[in-house]
Parts: structure tokens; sequence; C-alpha cells
């Protein structure tokens, strides 16, 4: 009976190793890029995008000359013409921290990520994943055709492909995913948004709570846009922690665009 017993144990064990053998060809190559741990590294940590002063880091895209400016330590987005204002370098893998407030009912703005440095002729708006920042009386103000108000989903962070970027809700209204909870303010208000992007996905936090989310964007790296569509808005405390890049295809990383 033991050698019966340590049979049924072996065989297993011998068929996994001859296995694994047999496809032993399969196995992807080791990584010769891993850094060396033998000396302590540096933990990631939150970066300022905007210094309060003025517009370094920042590059208009296809607004006015004026659209941006800086006021008092903000960054003060005017809202016309339609268009954005683009990070200088590209993103993969961050937590984005941002603070923003309309200033009138109604406004419309929000941030792009894993962007389009650029806009086709066609559009004002770039290819990206938007995060939308709308004011609560939009609804209100652009309402249904039957009168009523439009979908209070749209307003409080509703994440959505723009521009031909596709991605799967996890809270569908449409191709769109909208917030499971209203926390966006009114206007005047504060409200601050944290936003992580990992291997196309973007989790959303709105005032301290996560409440949104959306999967498998088809591009993965790109710029970060601010919007600029119709109303005064402004920015402040502008922050991103990058964090360590996946396996990314090449057709998943947007076109760079030369200075």
């Amino acid at each position: 009976m033991k050698r019966l017993a340590m049979f049924v144990v072996l065989v297993p064990l011998v068929v996994s190793f001859a296995m694994a053998d047999a496809m032993g060809a399969d196995l992807p190559e080791p990584a010769n890029d891993i850094p060396s741990t033998d000396s302590p590294v540096a933990a990631p940590s939150f970066v300022d995008l905007f210094n309060g002063r003025d517009l370094t880091g920042w590059v208009n895209v296809n607004t006015a000359q004026d659209t941006w400016s800086v006021r008092d330590g903000l960054l003060v987005c005017s809202g016309l013409p339609i268009g954005v204002m683009r990070s200088a370098k590209q993103y993969e893998n961050f937590i984005l921290h941002i603070e923003w407030r309309h200033m009138q009912p109604g406004g419309n703005s929000g941030v792009f990520v894993w962007s389009e440095g650029t806009v086709d002729s066609r559009n004002r708006l770039p290819k990206g994943m938007e995060v939308q920042m709308l004011e609560q009386d939009w609804v209100n103000q652009h309402p249904l055709k039957n009168g009523k108000p439009n979908h209070i989903g749209y307003i409080s962070g509703e994440l959505f492909g723009a521009g031909g970027m596709t991605a799967s809700p996890d809270n569908p209204r449409g191709s769109r995913s909208m917030s499971r909870e209203l926390r966006c303010k009114g206007a005047g208000q504060w409200n601050i948004y944290d936003v992580v992007c990992i291997d196309g996905d973007v989790k959303l936090a709105i005032n301290g709570k996560f409440v949104n989310s959306i999967r498998d964007a088809s591009v993965r790296k790109g710029y970060l846009c601010l919007e600029s569509e119709g109303a005064e808005v402004h920015f402040r405390n502008i922050r991103i922690l990058e964090l360590p890049s996946g396996l990314l295809l090449p057709e998943k990383i947007a076109d760079v665009v030369q200075p």
C-alpha cells in the first residue's frame, strides 16, 4: 500500500514536470531590464503639474491665447473657444489629483487622460478618455426633447472614450460609465477628483469616495488635457504620481507631438 500511495503522489508530479519541459519553448524570455535592488530606491511621490504662477508644463492645442491664465494662484479657463490645453509629456500608469470649480450654473469642462496631443479639422476636442466635469444645472439647461431634465448621470464624473477611443463601462449609460452616486458640488464650490489610471482601467473618486470606473481602454498612454467648453472654470492642486509601466503594445500609445 505504501508503494501504491507513493506512485499516486509521484505520477502527477512527473506528468507536470514533463509538460513544463515540453512547453519550455513557449515560456517568455527572462527580462533584462530589472533594476538592481542592492541600494534603496526612492518611492514614487506626487509632483505638481501646475506651479501656481504660470503655464509651465502645459501646451495650448487649439484655444485662444487668453483662454488659459493664472489668477491668485489658480489656473483659470475662460471657457472660450472650445478646445484643450495639454500636458507637455505623456503618461501611462498614474494617479491624478485635481481640484476644480465651475463659476456659473451649467458650466461644462473635463480632464482627458491617455489623450492625443492634437485635434483634427472636424473636432475641437481630442481622442482620449474624458473625465466629465459638469455643473449640476447642466441637466436643466439642456433638457430632453420632452422638456424634462437631462439624465443626471451626465454630471457627476461620467467616464467615456471620446473621439474614437473605446472602453467597457462598469456602470453603463450606453457606452459611457456614470457614477453610482451624485457627489459633485455646485457653482462656486471646489470639487476633488482622484483619478487612478492603470493598464487601460480608470477609477474615479469624487470628493473622497470612489464612485465610477471603466475598463479596457483602447489607448493606454498619452497626454493629459484640460478642457475649455463654454464657461469659466478654475483648477488648482493638479498633481500626478507616476506608477510603473505595464506591458504596453505600440498601438495603444497616442502619437507623440514633436516640440
